[in-house]
Parts: structure tokens; sequence; C-alpha cells
């Protein structure tokens, strides 16, 4: 074993045996060997330059390549000064990755540039200036390294917390021991990034590498000396009837050894230890261990070993993965090396734990949890839930089956059973093959969520409709593969939730719309199930509510529109109605609220809305089985009647117009602050495409129109914006994605920029249209979206203050956009929109009372207004003290309240308009 002294400095000289390795091999990993480039070659560049790219061993072409790049930047003239070779780096980055010639590490080109992570991600984000430098290739394989770097700092940050409650510094008692904890601590993690680079094809799935990592320790801790171990770990290990495991020589392995035992299944006491410790599922951990760490243990021989197996064989085995992979040395986490260490005030933030909120609102300013902690907490509260639920039918189901007209029993169990082979084969494929059985469980929980979330959809359509045959519900093929893909898409996503990025689920091979590939399922059939799944479990967490909200949003904005969708067929259905041509929803509805009172049954059964309420109520007589509720189905050969409408196609329209504006409007608030009247124009012109001209969405995206539609009117009313402070805008919205405005669909096979597509696709098809915005005659604008609350029951409502009457306090919400005629009034009792209002409100109150006081004379003075109270109807009241006369404040309130009243009154006449005209 080699002195401390070298054990310290083993991971510090990695850059420099990569250096010797790659000039002995040519290069592990390039695609192709090339000559040594030469400076007399590139004597055109900078010589510091040069020497960079011999240091890292870059092509020719690669050297050319991040020179014309490294010109574009500098002629932004943005570049900071001391900066260069920063800036070189990154350039050489973004040539090796466009021309797959990659001949240095990431850590490599980290230690020759000197930056560590953050800032090296941070700096080529600048560099794209002209948003033309970085291609969506780049952007992959940032995001890969990017995931990849956040996933082994949490593991290693719980790691060494894990370790410390583990392992003593020095033994209690003298001992003459070959090890001591640092070394074991040190060969364990090494061990680990072995593993995980062998086991899981997956790298950046956090739980399972925890999992995976909690594996390593406890085969570590049962190889350790009891007298370097704590507490439980300690008793757990003298439990087994081991004696003493002492480090030996690899010259002495194998022979007159004893091997270590392996763990019978039996056997979980130092994993149960462990897994108490990090609230982590022995039965997972242990399905890993059995599945995947047993395979690699027995691959690489470790299996049979005696005592602390010797970390230089496999830290070189580790190296062969990492010069192959080209990416981060986390090796390097021993050392603290500098280029991984993350800013200081996000470790701080990691290492606390935030308070509970008592209302699940979040709250700004409190630190998130651990990322580790945070993952097993979401997926202990999953499995809290589904723990008395069961992954058969239940008898309540099972009533509901037996009381169809065709029982769907056998087709379900058939259903499950197959799709079931598919979804572990798959997850298998994209985390790794030794992890079949991880998805097999992760299945059986989406089972227990499928059935349960089944049965109460049924019961509350049975309560709605007082019926109990739902044999068309029930013996739908879309409706149960959408439900199943609903449920594991809970699950797979609570297994990939990610605090990375602020509580949403990290992009991996299993992100949404993964599971719909695995189903075959269409997008447009999946959006069905999403809301009545989310109001039936009251059980789902506020993260993964959003969550689905999400998928559903993806849906709407791309997914949906890509050419096999069924989308297409029930828009083209729609307007071949006979005799005119049907819209899929008018605009006329775009101002009314939008209904949430529709169900799964409703959009699966009833592609057309039918007018069964109308018929009953003349007959008086209500039909006693659901099937009689709605329409034929979508597959039947009966064509629907012409007064019919497709109530999935107008419910998606009318939540993608709504999606749409909202977008636009955020839009316009960064770009068109001092041209407001521009909005509804931009408004008018990206309806009517979605309306009349929805071919240009096929294959693309819906913010690509949206961008299109704001320059085109920007350039009829001679509004200077380009493009590039469109998209420089829009990457600040949330949910972006570069690639929506790189790589725009031009023709079939073809794609090119935003700019590009707007030129030769949508300003030719919409020529006619775009140039009447600048006629005096222009079309007639569209009606502003009704933009609603969300229909799932967030903890936003009002809340009652304890101990008080009638005081009321809600969270603190974004402005709600309003109408042009009203949007400068304040929505009394709603949300007061920034806080800035709301401290204008404040000061208005203060204003009056000083007022008051200083008119206060030696009559009877009026007493000044209390704060204000908020009563259950949400209207302000004052003090039932009241001054002789109004102040001017006082007015403006009455003024408000008297508006509001009028407005709520007009608003509930609207609906009960478009709810006339929906039974007509």
């Amino acid at each position: 074993m080699p002195p401390k002294s070298q054990r310290r400095t083993a991971a510090a000289t990695a850059v420099q045996e990569m250096e010797d390795k790659r000039t002995n091999n040519g290069g592990t990993g390039s695609p192709k060997k090339s000559k040594e480039l030469t400076a007399e070659s590139h004597k055109d560049k900078e010589s510091d330059f040069v020497t960079l790219c011999q240091k890292l061993k870059v092509t020719d072409e690669v050297c050319d390549r991040a020179w014309r790049i490294w010109e574009t930047v500098l002629a932004s003239g943005d570049i900071v000064p001391d900066t260069n070779v920063k800036h070189w780096g990154v350039c050489l980055f973004i040539a090796g990755t466009d021309l797959n010639t990659m001949t240095f590490t990431f850590s490599e080109l980290q230690k020759n540039i000197n930056v560590n992570v953050a800032y090296f991600f941070n700096l080529l984000k600048k560099t794209d200036v002209n948003m033309d430098i970085v291609s969506t290739k780049v952007n992959t394989a940032v995001s890969r390294l990017e995931n990849k770097y956040d996933v082994h700092l949490a593991l290693y940050q719980r790691f060494e917390r894990t370790c410390t409650k583990i392992y003593m510094e020095a033994p209690d008692v003298q001992e003459n021991l070959d090890t001591d904890s640092k070394s074991i601590i040190r060969s364990c993690w090494i061990l680990f990034l072995l593993a995980k680079g062998k086991v899981l094809q997956m790298e950046d799935d956090l739980v399972i590498s925890f999992q995976l990592l909690l594996c390593v320790l406890e085969y570590f801790i049962k190889l350790s000396p009891p007298a370097l171990l704590k507490g439980p770990f300690k008793a757990a290990v003298n439990g087994l009837n081991q004696p003493t495991q002492t480090r030996t020589s690899r010259r002495n392995q194998g022979r007159n050894a004893r091997p270590a035992p392996k763990p019978a299944e039996t056997d979980l006491r130092v994993m149960e230890a462990l897994c108490k410790e990090n609230e982590c599922n022995v039965d997972e951990v242990k399905n890993v261990y059995l599945t995947s760490f047993m395979p690699f243990l027995d691959s690489s021989g470790l299996s049979g070993s005696q005592g602390i197996p010797e970390v230089e064989v496999f830290s070189k085995q580790y190296e062969e993965l990492y010069l192959k992979n080209k990416d981060i040395d986390a090796r390097l986490f021993l050392d603290n090396d500098e280029t991984l260490q993350p800013a200081k005030i996000d470790m701080l933030e990691l290492e606390r734990t935030p308070r509970k909120n008592h209302f699940e609102e979040e709250i700004v300013g409190i630190p998130p949890q651990t990322p580790v902690r945070a993952a097993m907490n979401s997926i202990q509260q999953l499995k809290v839930i589904l723990n008395s639920a069961s992954d058969k039918p239940s008898e309540n189901l099972k009533r509901y089956f037996s009381n169809c007209t065709v029982n769907p029993s056998e087709d379900v169990a058939q259903r499950v059973e197959c799709l079931g082979r598919a979804f572990s084969d798959r997850f298998a494929l994209a985390v790794g093959q030794g992890c079949t059985e991880i998805g097999s469980q992760r299945f059986t929980l989406g089972i227990r969520l499928y059935y349960r979330v089944m049965e109460s959809m049924v019961k509350s359509e049975e309560e709605r409709l007082s019926v109990q045959n739902f044999s068309k519900l029930l013996n739908n093929n879309a409706f149960h593969t959408s439900l199943l893909a609903c449920a594991l898409e809970v699950v797979t996503a609570t297994y990939g939730w990610s605090p990375f990025k602020s509580g949403s689920t990290s992009e991996t091979d299993l992100s949404f719309p993964w599971i719909l590939d695995v189903f075959e399922l269409r997008a447009f059939d999946f959006y069905k199930v999403i809301e009545s799944f989310i109001k039936v479990e009251p059980s789902l967490k506020r993260d993964m509510i959003k969550h689905l909200e999400r998928c559903e949003h993806r849906i709407m904005e791309s997914i949906a529109w890509r050419s096999d969708s069924a989308l297409f067929e029930l828009l083209k259905q729609s307007k071949e109605q006979e005799g005119h041509v049907d819209h899929a929803e008018p605009p006329s509805t775009l101002n009314l609220p939008l209904q949430h009172n529709h169900t799964a049954a409703d959009l699966y059964l009833s592609p057309v809305r039918s007018s069964w309420k109308k018929a009953s109520s003349i007959n008086g007589s209500v039909p006693q089985t659901a099937d009689n509720q709605t329409a034929p189905s979508a597959q039947s050969q009966q064509p629907p009647p012409k007064t019919q409408k497709s109530t999935s196609l107008s419910l998606f329209y009318k939540k993608v117009y709504r999606l749409a504006y909202m977008r636009l409007d955020m839009l316009c608030s960064h770009l068109l602050k001092g041209q407001p009247e521009l909005e509804p124009i931009i408004w008018t012109l990206f309806q009517h495409t979605l309306q009349n001209e929805y071919e240009l969405m096929r294959d693309r995206h819906l913010d690509q129109i949206m961008m299109s539609a704001m320059y085109a009117i920007c350039k009829v009313k001679n509004v200077d914006l380009r493009f590039k402070t469109i998209v420089t805008a829009y990457k600040n919205l949330p949910n972006t994605n570069q690639e929506t405005f790189k790589r725009v669909l031009i023709r079939e096979g073809q794609y090119d920029s935003i700019i590009v597509f707007y030129n030769l696709v949508f300003m030719q098809k919409l020529k006619t249209n775009i140039l009447q915005y600048a006629s005096t005659r222009p079309p007639t604008l569209s009606p502003i979206p009704h933009i609603p609350c969300s229909p799932y029951k967030f903890p936003n409502s009002p809340l009652k203050v304890p101990g008080s009457n009638n005081i009321y306090i809600s969270p603190m919400m974004s402005p709600t956009k309003m109408t042009p005629r009203t949007r400068i009034l304040v929505s009394i009792g709603e949300s007061f929109g920034s806080s800035e209002k709301f401290h204008k409100i404040n000061q208005m109150v203060s204003s009056s009372e000083r007022t008051l006081k200083r008119g206060l004379d030696m009559s009877s003075a009026p007493k000044p207004l209390k704060r204000l109270r908020f009563d259950t109807e949400g209207q302000d009241e004052a003090d039932s003290s009241k001054p002789t006369g109004e102040s001017k404040f006082q007015q403006k309130l009455a003024e408000m309240t008297s508006t509001r009243t009028r407005m709520q009154e007009q608003k509930l006449k609207d609906v009960a308009d478009a709810l006339k005209r929906d039974e007509k």
C-alpha cells in the first residue's frame, strides 16, 4: 500500500497520467488519430491559444473552428479583460463537440483554463452572443454534464456525511491495524464510481445511484475492522460473528485466505442500519444489491476478496471509463479539488433543512433540502400513500367490472401484463440491463396507483350520473392505457424528482414523454386523462400536480402537433362538417371562464359534443346507463351529426388558446412595455393562425408561431424589434429550450433557425393577412382569453386569521392579466398584484390617517380610519366610526367596490349565456 502522502496526491496527478497515456496510445476514445498540431501551421493565431491547443492534443480542424468561434465572440466586444484563456477553452469545447473530435476530458480542460464547473457553464452561455454559436448538440452535451455533476456532487456530500457517522477518525483502543478510515473511505468512493459507470447506463439517476452507493458502503462496512466503526454499524458487524477483517496484500490474496462472506438474504443488519440512517427503503436497496452490485463484484473478482480491496486496481479501471466518456473525474471530490467545488452559498443552502410549512406553501428565502433527502422524502410519501393499495382490482372495482355489459376484467389483466413487460424491458434498456427488477418494482407501484385512481374515477362518475354500468369507458383501451401511463408518470417522476432545477424533474432518459413511447400511446389521448387524474387523487403533492400540468402544457405546445397525432384527424373532421366550415373552438368563447365540469369519460367516450341533456329534459327522463350519456365512440363508423362538435377537441383548443396567450403576455411584458396596444394585435394574428392555419403547427412548437407573429406585427407597425431581441427575451421565460428557435422545421427533413422559418414559411403563408394590419381597416381583434385559476386544489384559498372575526389572508400572487377596459383597476379581495401595489395602498391609508389627524380642531373630530379588514365577501370595509366627510381614498374604494360588483354580475351573466348556447 502506498504511503499516505502518495495517496493524497493520486487524484491530483491524474491529469499528468492521462497526458502520458494519451501520448502512448494516440488519444483514448478519440474517433481517429491525427498528426500532432504544430505552431508553424497556425501562425495566424495567438501563440498562447496554440499552446493551449497543443496541451489538449486537439486536431487542426478543431483548432481552426475554435479560433473562428473566438473571433466571432471577440467581435461582440463583451469580453472581460484577462479572461481570454477561459474563453478559448469554451471555444475548444464547442468545436470539439460539434466536430465529434474530443481529444480531452472535461476535467482536463478545466485544469488547463483554471475554472470550476459553474463558471464554465455560465461562460459558455454568455458566449452564444448571436444565438448561432452554441448548437443543439453542444446544449445536449452541456445538459448531460450538468446533470451528471449535480448528481455526483449530491452523492459525494451525502457520502461524506454518512461516513462521519460510520467511521471513527482514530480507534478508541489502539490496535495493530494495516488500514485506517481515510483509506477505506477513499477506496469506497472510487469503487462506487467504477460500479456506477459499469452498472448504470443512465448515470444521472440520483435514486438508483444513491441506492448503489449504500450497497458499496455496506460491502466496506462488513470488511472494516470493528475498531474503526461507530454505534449501530459496529454492533451490526459484531453481530455477524465475523473475525476482524484486515487488509492483505495482493500477493497473499487467494492463498490461505478465507473469502469474505457473501451477505445472505436474511443478513440485513448492516443494510438496515444504513437505510435507517438515510431514510431509504431496505427492499429497494436489497434489490439493487442482488441484481446489480453482486454481479458487478463477481465480474470484478471482488466477491471473494479478503479484507479491504486494493484501490489502485479499480482506480485504473475507473480512469479508463472516465477517459472514454470524456467528462468529469469524480475522484477529484476526494481532494476537494477547486474545479468541482460549488459556490459557497449553494453548499450552505444544501446543508440546511427547511422548516415544514403548515400550509404547504412555497416560502421565498427558505433554502431547499439536500437533494438526496428531498428525493428520499418524495419517494417515502408516495409509498405511504400506496401502502394500503393493492396491485389487483379491489372488491369495489370488481363490482363495477361485473356491472358492465361486457366485463372488462380479463382485458384489463392482459393489458397490465403486456404493458408491464414492455415497461420493465424499456426501463432496463434506459437505466441498465441489471435493472429489470427495479423497473418491475416501480411498475407495481404504478399499478397500485392505477387501480386506486380508476376506482375513484368510476365512483365519481356514479355519483355524477347515478348509473353503475360503465361498459364503454371500462372497455376503452385508450382510457386504460392513458390512465396507467399517467400513474407510471407519477411514479417515474417521483423517483426522478430533482431539486437541482427548482423542484422540477430532471431531464433523464425516463423523462416525459418517455412513457408515451413505451406504451405507443398518442399524446392527444394521454392529455384527456390528466385533469381528471389530478382531481380524483387528493394525495398528490403540489410538485407532482405542477409536473402533470407541465406534461399537459408540453402536449399542447408541441407533442400533440406531431404528424402522427390524432389531433389533425379531428381537425379535418371538424372542417368537413356538411354545409360549412366549423372551427374547433370559436374565438367568441375566449373571454368566457373555462369550465372544468368535464371528466375523463366525457373526453374518451364522446369525441363529439352531444345534446343528450336537452333531449332528456324534453322527454322528462334520464338515461340509466353511462353509455347513453355519450355519443358514439371515436372509432365508430357513423359520422357525427353536423350540429355536434368534438368535446375533446373543443376543450383542447380552449386550453391551447389560454396557454398561448399566457406565453405571449409574458413575452410582451419583456419586450413591448412601451407599446401595450400591440399585444392584442399580435394575439389576433396568433389566434388566427392556430384556428385557420393550424397546418403550420405540424411538427412545430407553439412558441415558434408566437415569436413569428410578434415579429410580423412589429414589422408592419414599424416597430424596431429584431429576432435576436425576441429570442434573447424568450430564453428568460420559464420552460423554454434553445432548440425551439434554433431548430425549426422548414420542410420535410430540413430544419433551420426561426428566422429562416419566418421568411420561407410563416410570412409566405400569412402575407396577405399580415399586411391587413397595416391598412386603415385592419381585422377585428380577437377577444382576450379569460385566464382562469388552476382547476386543481392548491392551498391558495383565503385562510381565516386565528382569533379574528372576518379577517382573511391570501398568498401573494403574480398580477393577473385583465382585459384592456379593466387593466388599470385593482381587484379588491383577490390579488393585489405586485407587492409595490400593496405598499401603495398602505401608503394611501397612512396618508388618509395623517390628513385626518392634521385636521383635528376643538370640535368633535372624526376618528381616523383603522386598518382595512377583509370580510367573507372579499370586500374592504372601514371601521364603523366614519368621518363626516368622505376622503378621496374612501371615494376611490367605493368606486372600485361598485365596479367589482358590476364585473361579477356581468361575468355571471356571460357564463349563463354561454351555458345556454352550449345546450342549444
